[in-house]
């Protein structure tokens, strides 16, 4: 069983979107958790974007990132530079893999400006957990 984990800065949109997805389109023996350097809460355009493609994350959580359960995963995917950079040490056996996506939550504009954003981040983020199947 591969045990994956999305690190982000608050874990409030991409590591929320990434684990979304993940669960959807990776096969079930993998488990699957994202997490943050901090607590931001789920933010509701994360919500909302996902639900535009079938995905209901609405039931996740904002946590914490969990020491036991890090030093335990076979591959780690910051999705922010402040995850990659705070990320606490892990096992050599860790693969880790860097995502440097754009924060949508720092969008600015309208807020259908703002939503735009948020759907080409959640593509991006979609693709690249595309890639993790090819490599299982």
């Amino acid at each position: 069983m591969t045990q994956l984990y999305f690190l982000c800065t608050g874990n409030s949109c991409r590591s929320q979107m990434a684990e979304g997805f993940a669960k959807q389109l990776l096969p079930q023996a993998w488990t699957i958790q994202s997490a943050g350097v901090e607590r931001h809460g789920l933010n509701p355009r994360a919500v909302e974007v996902m639900a535009e493609v079938g995905i209901d994350i609405s039931q996740q959580q904002s946590k914490l990132i969990d020491p036991t359960y890090l030093k335990q995963c076979d591959l780690i995917v910051t999705l922010c530079g402040d995850a990659r950079d705070r990320c606490p040490v892990t096992p050599p056996s860790v693969k880790k893999l860097h995502w440097p996506l754009p924060d949508p939550a720092q969008a600015n504009g309208t807020p259908a400006e703002q939503l735009a954003v948020f759907r080409q981040v959640r593509d991006e983020i979609k693709t690249k957990v595309q890639s993790l199947v090819v490599r299982d």
